[in-house]
């Protein structure tokens, strides 16, 4: 199946989180909740990802991007909940290029684009 403009999306999507994470780490706030960001989902791209048939759910590239999109999403609610909860120390340096956030925030893009390739 033709995937190419969902994933595509969401590549770009996703690069905001980071930035919305950002802001939460320099201000101590968010209109998001902690909650709903560990359920991965919740947002657009999770609703699709669940929405496919159950053939497309039990190939090896979707199983790679749910899993990949889920821990995702709870490290994003792990930095949310250090920044909200006054961390901002241990919250930056989870966002940093060396952190947890940007090492599945990078995976998540690499399977995201090897589903996209094999599409």
């Amino acid at each position: 199946m033709a995937h190419k403009n969902e994933i595509a999306k969401a590549i770009g999507t996703h690069g905001m989180w980071k930035q919305q994470l950002k802001q939460a780490v320099e201000t101590g706030k968010s209109e998001l909740k902690v909650e709903m960001v560990r359920l991965g989902n919740q947002c657009e791209f999770g609703r699709w990802l669940e929405s496919l048939p159950a053939a497309e759910q039990h190939s090896e590239q979707w199983k790679q991007v749910q899993k990949a999109h889920a821990e995702f999403h709870i490290e994003a609610a792990r930095v949310l909940g250090l920044a909200l909860s006054g961390h901002k120390a241990d919250a930056d340096k989870a966002l940093n290029s060396n952190g947890r956030f940007s090492d599945l925030s990078s995976d998540l893009t690499k399977a995201m684009m090897s589903w996209n390739d094999a599409s």
